[in-house]
């Protein structure tokens, strides 16, 4: 009993002198948290915004901003299902918009090495395909584009070009052909105001008699460096410049840029400039052929 009574004085005099341990630090759960889980919302939030844009018809067109952007889920969908035949054509547009560059009527298809003129989308009006490979140009390939305003085809390989690829493109007025291998010229386009066809390999009976003559709009005609052995007939009055340096010219007669029958009176007054240097032709034989020219073509007078 003594013993009990003496353990007990103990644990009452030396309790208040024993401090609890103090309990283990917490670790900071709460910014680590904080920072992983709104972080993530956050970015899933913008990720939305920027990625998560209803697309149509595989195509979106930004505000203010005319180029056009593809969907790639969209386009494998669209070429996955069974479409109309405007859906089909849709399709094509976007493969040639894939290959080349679309903006907002133009169409730079230059150096892809193609070897045919590539379809079209049907509001194009500014065509460039130069510097590729294409060999020929056929009437399909720009019938279904009659907005057409200007086609550039320069630094091809192009021979042979079927006599009514142009002939329907009623607004077009530039055409360039140069740096090809063509060997005549097709029907042309009623609204022409710019021909180049520099650097073929055309002959003068490559060139109809008629070809130029209801080209009323037709401003600048560049057929340098062929093979022409004449100056093509019935060059419209609205001409101003005319280039046939470098080709095989060996005559020219009072008919050739002037009316001839002694109409001393009649002026071409649109003409600015003929360029004929390179030509086996001596210009200074034949006087009455520039009666109507405010300026004498530039080529051998001696």
């Amino acid at each position: 009993m003594k013993t009990l009574q003496k353990f007990c004085l103990l644990f009452y005099f030396f309790m208040p002198l024993v401090k609890l341990a103090p309990p283990p630090p917490q670790q900071n759960i709460a910014p680590f948290y904080e920072d992983t889980v709104f972080k993530q919302g956050y970015e899933d939030i913008l990720f939305k915004e920027d990625y998560e844009e209803k697309p149509q018809d595989a195509v979106k067109y930004k505000e203010n901003n005319d180029i056009v952007v593809f969907n790639e889920d969209v386009l494998q969908m669209q070429g996955d299902e069974d479409g109309t035949g405007e859906s089909s054509t849709n399709f094509t547009d976007l493969a040639t918009c894939l290959l080349c560059v679309c903006l907002s009527g133009s169409v730079y298809c230059e150096e892809t090495e193609t070897e045919s003129i590539p379809a079209l989308p049907k509001e194009t009006g500014y065509l460039y395909a130069r510097f590729n490979k294409i060999k020929k140009v056929k009437v399909s390939d720009f019938a279904d584009i009659p907005s057409l305003r200007r086609i550039d085809l320069t630094g091809n390989r192009i021979q042979e070009i079927e006599d009514g690829a142009f002939a329907k493109l009623l607004l077009l007025e530039e055409l360039s052909l140069a740096d090809n291998a063509i060997v005549k010229l097709p029907v042309l386009p009623p609204k022409l105001t710019s021909l180049n066809a520099n650097n073929n390999k055309i002959k003068s009976r490559g060139i109809k008699a008629n070809t130029f003559k209801k080209l009323n709009n037709l401003s600048y005609l560049y057929l340098a460096h062929n093979a022409l052995e004449a100056v093509p007939a019935n060059l419209p009055e609205s001409l101003r410049i005319l280039h046939l340096q470098y080709n095989n010219i060996t005559t020219i007669t009072a008919e050739t840029f002037c009316k001839g029958n002694n109409q001393t009176r009649y002026v071409r007054q649109r003409m600015d400039e003929i360029r004929m240097e390179g030509n086996p032709v001596i210009l200074g034989k034949y006087p009455d052929a520039f009666m109507c020219l405010r300026m004498l073509p530039i080529g051998t007078y001696f």
